[in-house]
């Protein structure tokens, strides 16, 4: 007599489920694509533009900050409008603004069109992750989350391989004019892709939802997630904006001494990293819960972190740690689209999940420019040191959160 095997999960998953999720990962991929562009093309716009390290750090957090003023408002539209159509808008800004950072021939300009750019990036996030949270069942919520994330590790790695065959021949410049080509996932998002069903029910007369938000029991969880949101994503952008310049940067200023094109070869596999992390994570999650995974994750990113500042002058190490870099340094993320979603009704899902990630989003933006200032002083590789006192600090305000794994969505 043959054993019954389960069915593996994948077969349970609905055709539309999965264009949802293609959905928001394209979207999130392109996201990353068009943000680490400018990570890529820093050393050449501060050449260009004669920027120190804090006032190059200052332009990657005007990008932050106004991608927080994104995702607030795309989070509330989400909710007024739809996901998907949230979604749609959020892609063409960030988009077009993208290929009009080509243009810009002054700081005030190049400060201009990056901030626009920061509305759209915040906004595919607080629309794409609640789109994908409500359309999957509860049971393989985090794995959806977790592939949805892992197209940031795949955008990153095209804004390297771009960014290396770009800009030794034609310039920065001509890098940002690619960040066009997103608009074209719109389309077919717009075409292809329906809105939950949970939100079409929950769309009773005329509701508040940020006024709902801040009352009640959804205070305490909101006020929580802001502050764990907050911690990691000073970590996260306080390291990841100046890895590729650490990377490209003279040994005397305590960079790894590499070309543009050298060090992309060694960011490819810490986002190789990044990807299985993501993916990971959404695995784990599910089975064992959101916060002892998450722990796991940003406590290994601490210990990490101040050993790969001090590897300048070690590429092999480099090498062999910067995929270890990736997974404990991204896989995180994961949980956020999922235990948010967890935490909130769709009536406020979307402005809540905007209002909780964006303020956090709106407090790194201090990262970038504090890591460049630190690293005019001494060094970038000894200021990425700093972030390691954020992961460990997201290690214990999760447990501020309630464990949401298998909670079924209302």
């Amino acid at each position: 007599m043959r054993s019954m095997r389960p069915e593996p999960w994948i077969r349970s998953v609905t055709t539309d489920q999965w264009k949802t999720l293609a959905a928001a990962m394209l979207g999130w991929l392109l996201d990353a694509m068009d943000v680490m562009m400018y990570a890529f093309a820093l050393t050449a716009i501060r050449a260009e533009f004669s920027l120190s390290a804090a006032a190059a750090g200052g332009l990657a957090s005007v990008t932050l900050l106004t991608s927080a003023v994104g995702g607030v408002g795309f989070g509330m539209l989400a909710d007024r409008i739809g996901r998907a159509r949230a979604l749609v808008y959020s892609i063409l800004v960030y988009s077009v603004f993208t290929a009009l950072t080509a243009t810009a021939r002054s700081l005030p300009e190049l400060v201009l069109w990056r901030s626009l750019v920061g509305i759209g990036l915040g906004g595919e996030w607080a629309a794409g992750s609640v789109l994908v949270a409500e359309t999957w069942p509860a049971e393989h919520r985090g794995k959806a989350i977790g592939l949805m994330q892992s197209g940031w590790a795949i955008g990153y790695i095209l804004a390297a391989l771009l960014a290396s065959a770009i800009m030794p021949s034609l310039g920065w410049r001509a890098l940002f004019v690619v960040g066009v080509l997103p608009a074209l996932l719109a389309v077919w998002i717009r075409r292809r892709v329906a809105e939950p069903e949970i939100w079409r029910r929950s769309r009773v007369g005329e509701r508040q939802p940020l006024h709902e938000m801040l009352r009640g029991p959804y205070l305490r969880n909101a006020v929580a997630a802001t502050v764990l949101t907050s911690s990691v994503l000073f970590a996260y952008w306080g390291l990841f904006t100046w890895v590729p310049a650490y990377l490209a940067s003279p040994v005397a200023s305590g960079g790894a001494g590499m070309s543009i094109v050298r060090s992309s070869g060694w960011i490819v596999p810490m986002q190789v990293g990044a990807f299985l992390g993501y993916v990971l994570f959404g695995v784990l999650a599910d089975r064992f819960g959101r916060r002892p995974v998450f722990i796991a994750f940003v406590l290994g990113a601490a210990a990490l972190v101040p050993v790969y500042g001090r590897m300048a002058l070690q590429p092999a190490a480099l090498m062999a740690l910067g995929p270890l870099i990736g997974f404990f340094g991204h896989g995180y993320f994961s949980v956020f689209g999922a235990m948010l979603a967890e935490l909130f009704p769709s009536s406020i899902r979307g402005t809540a999940q905007g209002v909780c990630y964006n303020l956090g989003r709106a407090v790194s933006a201090l990262a970038p420019f504090v890591i460049g200032a630190l690293a005019d002083r001494h060094g970038i590789g000894s200021a990425l040191a700093l972030t390691s006192a954020f992961f460990l600090a997201a290690g214990g305000l999760i447990l501020m959160l309630p464990e949401t794994r298998g909670e079924q969505l209302s």
